[in-house]
């Protein structure tokens, strides 16, 4: 089914052509023009980009190279090719936050009058909080945005059935369930299962993971009252008991874990998963459709997705302790438990290099339009290799999408309800979006975490050393200029 609407897509766009920031493209309007798009080696992101380029090539004559970097050399490789004035990468897709470091750099072309021109994007259909977080900043655009990421639990609803459990609210629940599972077989192929699976290894996409369970103890009484630092002052929120009591729960988990935990990526906690061996784990909206995948899943129509479990206890940011959820320090608290979903990354989008020529410009502009208008988009984040997630409109509420991708009624509902719910709280953790944050968490956050989980550090050092390594980064900075970017970006005044 997804070929088929594919190729009767394609051959609708190639006799009537498509619309791109204003006009409609005609057949070869870009021959001979070759755009260099670069995003991190994938799968996932690049599939999708290296899958429609030939389509798009067809469709308009432009030759589209997908380049493919580590995702822990991506920040670096995009700011240095444009700010020595290499240029020889044209557009890329990264993740949003780098666009505080890459507008103030000029690197980036403003889209903004190009968004607003192009009827076929359907930029209403995109959902607000992607349109503002993933592609603009400072009120203009300068991204397009092509996936939607929060993260979010998922669990085997057979597994929580036959151990008479409920799925988790809290973390110590998390911990409970896996405990409960760990090292038992409930069928499948007749090994045993691990109790929880989280991606842990060391320079690649696990260091959103310890934010995910310190969200819910530090953050409670709204996104404005941050949860990476405090927005009265800039203290760092990470030298208190609220993210010790994260620090225990994420190392804790690992005894449930797989083998080697903490050198897993991604990809492989979720092939885990899939594959009936894990009962819980921690991830993207990924899982819910690779989990409906024939060819690769084991678990079709056994899991169940919910938005990130809280605590009952939350951070006095005064004392540094933790106290009790009540209606004061937890006003938005449901059955007495503070949940903070965690928008991390926010979701792959696409920019374009503001030294690009031209004519290069406007092609690279019309693919990264294609990619996200509707007719490719609402099938592509139907699709699990993509790494696409739902961040349209239309992707929450026409089910037929899901339908044909082969996800059951029931399924649609846990996946799709547990990502609005994230979307719709009033406590959502937004990612970092200040300069230098990939500084702050990709190189200071995730050193020290991997460090606490190998047994180099114990939980004071490591709380130590993000406070240490962050209040230097903001020395650098400057402390004033971040707290005025932090406030602005979290809503505070």
């Amino acid at each position: 089914m997804k070929c088929i609407k594919r190729a009767s897509v394609a051959v609708a766009f190639a006799v009537a052509g498509f619309m791109a920031a204003g006009h409609a493209l005609a057949a070869g309007e870009f021959q001979g023009v070759t755009v260099n798009v670069m995003t991190f080696v994938g799968p996932q992101i690049a599939e999708p980009l290296q899958r429609r380029a030939p389509e798009f090539e067809k469709l308009t004559g432009a030759k589209i190279n997908i380049l493919t970097v580590p995702f822990s050399d991506l920040y670096q490789k995009l700011l240095t090719d444009w700010a020595s004035g290499t240029n020889s990468v044209n557009a890329a897709v990264f993740a949003p936050q780098w666009m505080v470091d890459y507008t103030k750099g000029g690197f980036l072309e403003d889209l903004s009058a190009r968004v607003a021109r192009d009827s076929a994007l359907q930029e209403d259909d995109v959902m607000p909080f992607f349109r503002d977080f993933s592609q603009r900043f400072n009120g203009k655009t300068y991204l397009i945005a092509l996936d939607g990421d929060f993260q979010m639990v998922y669990y085997r609803t057979d597994i929580l059935k036959q151990l008479g459990k409920q799925p988790p609210k809290t973390w110590d629940e998390y911990l409970d369930i896996a405990k409960a599972a760990n090292g038992k077989v409930f069928g499948g192929d007749g090994k045993p299962v691990a109790g929880s699976c989280i991606s842990k290894k060391r320079n690649a996409q696990a260091y959103w993971a310890i934010i995910s369970i310190a969200g819910g103890y530090i953050q409670s009484k709204g996104t404005a009252q941050g949860a990476f630092f405090d927005p009265r002052d800039f203290k760092p929120l990470v030298n208190n008991d609220a993210f010790k009591a994260a620090l225990n729960v994420y190392k804790q988990s690992t005894q449930y874990g797989p083998p080697n935990e903490i050198n897993l990526d991604v990809g492989d906690t979720r092939s885990a998963f899939i594959s009936g061996h894990c009962a819980l784990t921690l991830d993207w909206g990924d899982i819910g459709v690779l989990a409906i995948d024939p060819k690769q899943s084991k678990v079709i129509d056994k899991v169940g997705a919910v938005m990130l479990p809280g605590s009952t206890k939350v951070l006095n940011r005064d004392t540094g302790k933790l106290v009790a959820c009540d209606k004061n320090t937890c006003p938005y608290a449901v059955e007495g438990v503070n949940h903070a979903p965690f928008a991390a990354f926010g979701g792959w989008s696409g920019g374009i290099n503001a030294k690009a020529s031209p004519k290069v410009k406007d092609a690279a502009y019309a693919f990264l339009s294609y990619m996200s208008q509707p007719a490719q988009a609402n099938v592509d984040v139907t699709i699990g290799a993509t790494g696409f997630n739902p961040y349209r409109r239309s992707q929450f509420t026409d089910m037929s999408i899901w339908k044909k991708s082969g996800m059951s009624d029931a399924a649609a509902a846990s996946y799709l309800g547990a990502i609005k719910a994230s979307l719709q709280s009033p406590n959502m953790v937004i990612d970092l979006r200040i300069p230098q944050n990939q500084r702050y968490e990709q190189v200071v956050l995730d050193t020290a975490v991997a460090r606490f989980l190998a047994g180099e550090l114990d939980a004071d050092a490591t709380m130590k050393a993000i406070q240490t390594g962050w209040d230097e980064i903001t020395d650098d900075a400057g402390k004033d200029a971040q707290l005025k970017a932090y406030k602005a970006s979290i809503g505070a005044h």
